[in-house]
């Protein structure tokens, strides 16, 4: 982060920490649906009780960078770019706690047959998830980095509203009742989501590397 962060290595180090909380989460929110669908009870609640504590971690380490920014004039020609990636990117690891979440408290029945595309779903959005981190983290180091890792975001939301529509015709298709078939197609969204917030954040980044680098 030297390019931005000339000023100071504490920033430099909260801000790693930050994005290092949202790329754990991902990893977490992927196994934890892994392990739902596996019917592994005990891991998932382990899961779910990590997720809460990096997205708790997440929001202490933004508050504090936050504050740091406005107390001690730190970077202000850049100060509002930083604070919304900053809290666009929370929403991120919040979507994913909240699946999470909502996996536990509804306990949705899943087919068999459509495990495998529950788990591709989630790992497609925790792929979109990954590359945003790493375009993230390129915007402080090396901005001319970022658009190695902003279409990885792009291609893999696609991937998953690719996969989310297959699934949704696939829960549809389903012999069972309707109301079984919208319970499904919840949790197909909520999976979705995920990257769509991802790439909400990677336009917002494309914007603020265009303003760097003119």
């Amino acid at each position: 982060m030297a390019i931005l962060f000339r000023t100071t290595k504490i920033l430099e180090g909260q801000i790693d920490d930050f994005l290092d909380a949202v790329a754990q989460g991902a990893l977490v929110f992927h196994m934890a649906v892994i392990d739902f669908l596996a019917g592994d009870r005990r891991n998932f609640t382990e899961r779910l009780e990590k997720i809460d504590q990096l997205e708790n971690r997440a929001d202490e380490l933004r508050r504090t960078i936050e504050n740091q920014l406005y107390t001690q004039t730190l970077i202000p020609e850049h100060r509002g770019d930083v604070l919304g990636l900053l809290e666009s990117t929370d929403s991120v690891i919040n979507k994913m706690k909240e699946t999470v979440n909502q996996f536990d408290v509804e306990s949705p029945e899943i087919p068999p047959e459509l495990h495998k595309s529950f788990a591709d779903l989630a790992g497609q959005s925790v792929a979109a998830t990954e590359a945003l981190v790493s375009a993230i983290r390129a915007f402080f180091k090396d901005v001319k980095a970022v658009k190695d890792h902003l279409h990885k975001v792009y291609f893999y939301e696609k991937e998953a509203d690719r996969t989310g529509d297959a699934l949704k015709r696939a829960v549809f298709a389903q012999n069972t009742d309707l109301s079984k078939k919208i319970h499904l197609r919840y949790f197909v969204l909520h999976i979705q989501q995920v990257s769509d917030h991802a790439e909400a954040v990677a336009d917002r980044l494309a914007i603020y590397t265009i303003k760097r680098t003119i």
